[in-house]
């Protein structure tokens, strides 16, 4: 049982236990929060090459309007669904990524989600996360009994040995579960090894989510409220709680599902980058506000981009790399690396300017002052956060 996994719940309250793990200089770390955009978002219309006859010529029927565009510099600007981050952009507190992919890209759903969330070659199959990775060989603080937590269903980022992982989707729930397991009686291990090391586990288990519920319990509650219409407001709601209460993680994930628009696109990902834009913008007034922007480090990642001519459906199919945004008090806002060229294309699809395991290596040493190789082949360190 080296990895110790132990589950309990069904979906509202998972806590995933692995080996004790932490970071020496918990002062200087960050928490990153991951935001998964599920299907694989089309980044051609969300970072628009406006100024690109290309771009049009591709996407005579779905493609975005000069007009519709904010102009972020002569050649690029964002769909004005996203007019909600144009506050992040002007302060230089938003930077967008172009072109972010890998070699060799793999378009299955299942595949390649878990080449991003396990850093991992696209030849390569790997069971660790790649943040549970960037803390291999680390000790970090017991601090709340927990390193990471998940507020959505996928905690396939933060699965390995060296971090202890809560996976908790509906708030309320994990607040009764949490009360149940504090409740619950104890029992005797019958002088087995192993019933001992599993209760040990579940007395760890009993510990964090106790501490947490407490915390989200009588813990303070973000100035601005989120949109509770939609999942994903409920969600950065969540998340903000925990970093408002001051829960010592290195990193929180959320998601927001149904970016695989094979038809009828436009009033689809619209209504999506509609939601996610008002959010991530609430996440950032609620987080100014509570002085605690400086420590946040928000990233946006999908499976994949989108083809670059749209299909007969008027939608598009799964394609290779796409845009992504990072948010933060510390981050070095503007556009960062090179939009893929629409002429030079690999099979109809983008080819990546911006290798994703590149951006994986920056954010832990700017969250946690870690310096990681995810085998990339340049290993270069990118500019967007200080």
């Amino acid at each position: 049982m080296d990895r110790r996994d132990f589950l309990l719940g069904a979906g509202a309250l998972t806590v995933v236990l692995a080996g004790r793990s932490a970071l020496a200089d918990q002062a200087a770390r960050r928490i990153l929060l991951l935001v998964e955009l599920k299907g694989g978002n089309d980044g051609l219309n969300t970072v628009i090459p406006y100024a690109d006859p290309h771009y049009h010529a591709l996407r005579g029927g779905i493609g975005v309007a000069r007009e519709r565009t904010l102009q972020l510099d002569e050649k690029v600007g964002l769909h004005e669904k996203l007019t909600p981050l144009m506050e992040s952009w002007q302060a230089k507190d938003l930077a967008i990524l172009q072109g972010v992919g890998y070699p060799y890209p793999n378009r299955s759903h299942f595949r390649s989600i878990e080449i991003w969330d396990t850093a991992s070659a696209s030849s390569q199959t790997l069971s660790e996360g790649w943040v549970a990775r960037a803390f291999d060989g680390t000790t970090l603080p017991k601090g709340a009994g927990v390193d990471t937590i998940i507020v959505d269903n996928n905690a396939l980022p933060m699965a390995g040995p060296s971090l202890r992982t809560i996976v908790m989707q509906d708030a309320e729930n994990f607040l009764r579960q949490a009360q149940a397991m504090k409740d619950a009686p104890g029992m005797g291990d019958g002088g087995n090894p192993a019933l001992r090391h599993l209760l040990a586990i579940r007395h760890e288990v009993n510990g964090a989510a106790s501490g947490l519920k407490d915390k989200l319990h009588d813990g303070p509650v973000p100035a601005i409220a989120y949109a509770q219409d939609n999942g994903f407001g409920r969600q950065l709601d969540l998340a903000t709680r925990i970093i408002l209460a001051r829960v010592p993680v290195i990193a929180i994930k959320v998601a927001l599902g149904g970016f695989d628009t094979h038809a009828n696109q436009v009033p689809t990902q619209e209504r999506l980058l509609s939601v996610l834009a008002g959010g991530l913008a609430t996440l950032r007034k609620n987080l100014i506000a509570s002085g605690q922007w400086d420590d946040i480090v928000v990233m946006t990642y999908s499976e994949f981009g989108r083809r670059a001519k749209q299909n007969a459906s008027g939608g598009t199919d799964h394609g290779t790399a796409a845009p992504h945004f990072v948010m933060g008090g510390k981050v070095k806002g503007g556009l960062h690396g090179v939009y893929p060229s629409l002429t030079d294309l690999q099979d109809g699809d983008l080819k990546h300017t911006m290798d994703f395991r590149n951006v994986y290596s920056t954010v832990a040493k700017g969250c946690w002052a870690l310096q990681k190789d995810f085998g990339q082949r340049d290993r270069q360190q990118l500019g967007f956060l200080a």
